[in-house]
């Protein structure tokens, strides 16, 4: 059965700024009680690239980063390490193999002697 998320935390983007080659992504925690708790998430830009994550996968990566953090209340702003990215990478990498290992080999075109066995020969 899968949890119930009626009672969960949220994290909300509002925004982000620059800092000095980071993007700090800008949440709001919403608990059960609708109290909104203002959060950070930094990310180092240029190991984002180092790991082959688009800028437009941050945000949705910080968020996962702070659910992970579970009902503990975020302690300030936290950081989406190089750590967490390889490990994001190392799975996105795994989830392509499996892909790949489930596609089908491509057909072969049947070729001019296709049913050759069965036919009778010209004469």
């Amino acid at each position: 059965m899968p949890p119930d998320r009626s009672h969960a935390l949220r994290f909300v983007l509002t925004g982000f700024t620059q800092d000095v080659g980071f993007r700090v992504f800008a949440f709001e925690r919403i608990a059960e009680n609708r109290v909104r708790i203002a959060c950070t998430v930094r990310a180092d830009l240029a190991l984002s690239r180092r790991y082959g994550i688009q800028v437009q996968e941050l945000p949705l990566l910080c968020r996962g980063l702070l659910e992970r953090c579970g009902d503990g209340e975020p302690k300030g702003a936290l950081t989406f390490t190089e750590e967490e990215m390889r490990s994001y990478m190392m799975g996105r990498r795994a989830a392509q193999d499996a892909a790949a290992q489930k596609r089908k080999p491509p057909r072969r075109p049947a070729g001019n002697s296709a049913g050759a066995a069965w036919r009778s020969p010209h004469s």
